[in-house]
């Protein structure tokens, strides 16, 4: 029953989008000093994807009384676009912290997987088949009917939130990577995206809770 139980979950799971963290770090030291200008930066070549991205991010950050502004309104377009120097990057970051900022949130996506999930509607949730005929009946689908397997993508994504003040360069204040299951839509897909990362960085006590 509990095989069965698993299998369900998985079902629900690949059926919709969904973000599952997978990994965390935290430096306790870093995170007494709370962020209060932002640059948060979606580093990725779906222009319409970063720009929800970083507008959502922005916002949640704002309801939390952190000024945030979108990377695309501070880099010039060239940045993103093309290969930069360790000198380019560097004098970006001066620039940065003398305009106020004091930190920088940035995502990219790491790698993405293609899986196969089982997509039938004659799931049984009970011993029915104890049989092997009637086992045999009931699921016989799975080969014979085209689009019983479904193929999804997952995105595996790794956000990390840098202190620009720090005077060395232990700056990452902390890091988490996510899985980001079968993203048809991107407007929701991000939506819980971003709902992840605010609900780390609030349970880490690096952000204040929405006012």
């Amino acid at each position: 029953m509990k095989a069965t139980i698993y299998v369900i979950i998985i079902l629900i799971l690949v059926s919709c989008s969904s973000v599952k963290m997978t990994d965390t770090w935290v430096d306790k030291e870093l995170i007494i000093s709370k962020p209060k200008k932002v640059l948060v930066v979606g580093l990725t070549d779906n222009l319409t994807a970063r720009k929800i991205f970083e507008e959502q991010l922005k916002t949640k950050l704002k309801n939390r009384g952190i000024e945030a502004i979108e990377s695309y309104n501070v880099f010039k377009p060239t940045f993103t676009s093309l290969k930069q120097t360790e000198e380019d990057i560097q004098n970006e970051i001066v620039k940065l912290t003398n305009d106020g900022f004091d930190a920088i949130l940035i995502s990219a996506v790491k790698g993405v997987d293609e899986k196969e999930s089982y997509s039938g509607d004659k799931y049984i949730v009970d011993y029915y088949w104890r049989g092997f005929g009637l086992y045999y009946f009931l699921y016989q689908d799975v080969y014979l009917t085209e689009g019983y397997y479904e193929k999804y993508k997952v995105y595996h994504i790794e956000s990390s939130l840098y202190n620009l003040k720090t005077k060395d360069e232990k700056s990452l204040v902390w890091v988490a990577s996510y899985d980001l299951v079968d993203p048809k839509k991107i407007n929701s897909s991000v939506s819980k995206y971003v709902k992840a990362i605010i609900n780390a960085l609030e349970k880490e006590q690096i952000i204040p809770n929405k006012l």
